[in-house]
């Protein structure tokens, strides 16, 4: 297998960095380089970029607007746009519910739903864990009962990521007690701003407002807006799964932020000696390097198999393992990189502009100051998306015959 990229995706590479310079607002790209804290209108603001380009749906088919990129120019993408600070595209939208509708849902539903989200003028939340149903997500207890030409939705939702900005929320919902827990199951999409929805936040360990609970009380929500079969919405559960563990792996992200750890192990910071001249420590750096890359290969390997038409396998499950555990690590090192110096937790510093009491010398007070937020935020990737756990018990299965 030649693993070095073709003329062509080289020259493709440099379109995309020559795009990125041109493009990316210089605030945006210091924020994200920074490690510091995105806001609503840095996130769309990208998007639309990419939309007036063409390219905000570079993983979806031509036939919903998209590039139909391949799975080496989608890499490419990624990594690219990350290491020159262009903030990660909102996935809830454009990579988890536009895939289950373009499979599932019907015509009205596409050229309604569709053309709003990639042109990010709506904003979607995901529907799915509750209290008792996380990992275990079969066991919901959301109700949605028909009445007529709607459904009335009575339930919670937990764990819910961005909602208090969101105009719309994909929801798993109980519409049948018979049989298997996963039968009776039905997928919807629901309208934010009606009546009877109550976002709460939930502050994380590093202080941000970043998930929600989201409570149900007699919302109405028209039948026409149930995607496929009622009953059958497990099916598409696992479909829309599949495309969120990939998305979890970060590859791009992960590839930057290696980057930036290696600058911090060269610094000498406070008169120290850096710690990449360290034995231990650089053979960590080059251990987390190596498991990267073949991360990317597998991703590259399910990035084919979607083009495929292939519904997403246990590599899947392999991505959001590997890929939560190497963006942990790498905010482990970068910790151990700084020292000391990486011990304030000072939640004002995520924000642009701070002007605080300076952390760290020799310049690297701004780089040093949102480690530790970083920290405590990146250890529920590991959690998010269905536990590694639970990943290490899918890939048995399916795999193993387990």
């Amino acid at each position: 297998m030649d693993l070095n990229y073709s003329p062509e995706e080289e020259s493709f590479r440099q379109e995309i960095g020559d795009f990125c310079r041109a493009e990316l607002p210089p605030a945006i790209a210091a924020k994200v380089l920074g490690g510091q804290r995105l806001h609503k209108q840095d996130i769309v603001g990208w998007q639309k970029i990419l939309h007036k380009k063409g390219w905000a749906g570079y993983q979806w088919p031509k036939a919903f607007g998209g590039c139909e990129w391949d799975a080496t120019q989608q890499s490419i993408f990624d990594e690219e746009a990350a290491l020159h600070g262009a903030p990660r595209l909102l996935p809830f939208g454009l990579k988890m519910v536009a895939p289950v509708i373009m499979a599932f849902g019907n015509r009205e539903q596409q050229e309604r739903f569709l053309p709003r989200i990639l042109a990010a003028e709506d904003w979607w939340c995901q529907g799915y864990s509750e209290p008792g149903a996380g990992s275990d997500l079969a066991s919901l207890k959301t109700r949605a009962e028909r009445r007529g030409n709607h459904y009335i939705v009575n339930g919670q939702k937990t764990w819910n990521t961005l909602g208090q900005y969101a105009d719309w929320i994909f929801c798993l919902v109980r519409t049948a007690s018979e049989g298997r827990k996963q039968e009776g199951i039905s997928f919807l999409l629901i309208d934010m701003k009606t009546p009877g929805i109550t976002v709460r936040p939930i502050i994380t360990l590093d202080g941000e407002h970043e998930i929600n609970e989201v409570w149900f009380e007699d919302v109405a929500v028209p039948a026409e807006n149930l995607i496929g079969e009622e009953n059958k919405g497990w099916t598409y559960a696992k479909f829309l799964l599949g495309h969120e563990r990939a998305n979890i792996a970060g590859i791009g992200a992960s590839k930057r932020e290696l980057v930036r750890l290696k600058e911090l192990a060269r610094a000498t910071l406070s008169g120290g000696k850096p710690l990449i001249e360290d034995a231990r420590f650089r053979d960590r750096i080059a251990q987390v390097e190596l498991e990267l890359r073949a991360l990317e290969i597998t991703n590259m390997r399910m990035l084919a198999a979607e083009k495929e038409k292939r519904t997403p396998g246990p590599e899947a499950s392999m991505l959001k393992i590997r890929g939560s555990e190497i963006q942990q690590t790498l905010t482990e090192l970068m910790m151990q990189a700084v020292g000391p110096q990486a011990l304030p937790f000072l939640f004002e510093a995520m924000e642009a502009g701070w002007q605080g009491e300076p952390v760290g010398t020799d310049g690297w007070a701004e780089t040093i100051a949102p480690l530790a937020p970083s920290y405590f935020n990146y250890r529920k990737v590991s959690i998010y998306g269905g536990s590694n756990e639970i990943q290490k018990n899918i890939i048995s299965r399916i795999v193993l015959g387990m």
